[in-house]
């Protein structure tokens, strides 16, 4: 069983899934995909910043507290900031002797049975179609480190609420999102190796995928061949 919904989370629903429900026409499938027995990872797409609104909604409705890997600096804005603390996301310092604080509380919500969803892209995609993007290796790492499993999420429509990089939401009429979990990606190939950068790209390709085939199966069209490279594409926007 999915461990009971803490209170702040609850209390935070009262005002954030009215306004959801109301600017969006939800199709969820897969919700039978997450874990209830133990703490995983959800993988997601990300296109634009509502993604991780329409994520935590599904989580959310299917009993799970939305763990969130956000940048540090959102935590010192003021009432923002205690908000994050109090719903136990986890601040990132990237590029700092910090970055590594990120991991260990990530890791001790995982080992409690809680998820922690993360965008493995690190950023909005470049990609001009919306395609997911060469992922980091972060999300592989940690899945190996600690032998939880990886669960892909792919979404759809969120960018019709907001336009990537948008800071205007578009809330009327409501907008049709949908958002799919796969089943937990099989890396059973590489536990146990070392993990060594080809160990954790190839993991990082599995997931990455599996993330992209269901996207493919929702939009009924085809992903480029190879995922957009920031570093061969020069960094996009």
């Amino acid at each position: 069983m999915p461990r009971p919904m803490p209170a702040g989370f609850r209390a935070a629903a009262v005002f954030v899934k009215p306004v959801l429900l109301g600017v969006t026409r939800r199709e969820w499938s897969g919700g039978e995909n997450l874990p209830t027995d133990s703490g995983f990872i959800a993988v997601s797409n990300h296109m634009t910043y509502a993604d991780p609104f329409t994520l935590a909604h599904f989580l959310y409705d299917h009993g799970q507290a939305p763990h969130f890997l956000a940048k540090a600096s959102l935590f010192d804005i003021p009432v923002v900031g205690k908000a994050l603390h109090g719903l136990d996301q986890v601040p990132v310092h990237r590029g700092s002797a910090k970055a590594k604080d990120a991991v260990d509380a990530a890791v001790t919500l995982l080992k409690r049975g809680d998820s922690i969803a993360v965008f493995p892209e690190g950023t909005l995609t470049r990609d001009p179609d919306l395609w997911p993007m060469l992922a980091r290796t972060g999300a592989a790492r940690m899945a190996l480190d600690h032998d939880v499993p990886v669960v892909p999420i792919a979404q759809w429509g969120a960018q019709a609420l907001l336009d990537p990089y948008g800071k205007k939401p578009h809330l009327i009429p409501p907008k049709k999102v949908i958002v799919r979990a796969g089943p937990p990606v099989d890396l059973d190939e590489f536990r146990g190796r070392d993990l060594d950068i080809e160990t954790l790209r190839s993991a990082t390709d599995r997931i990455m995928g599996s993330l992209t085939g269901m996207l493919e199966e929702i939009r009924g069209e085809k992903a480029p061949e190879k995922p957009w490279d920031m570093r061969r594409e020069g960094g996009g926007r």
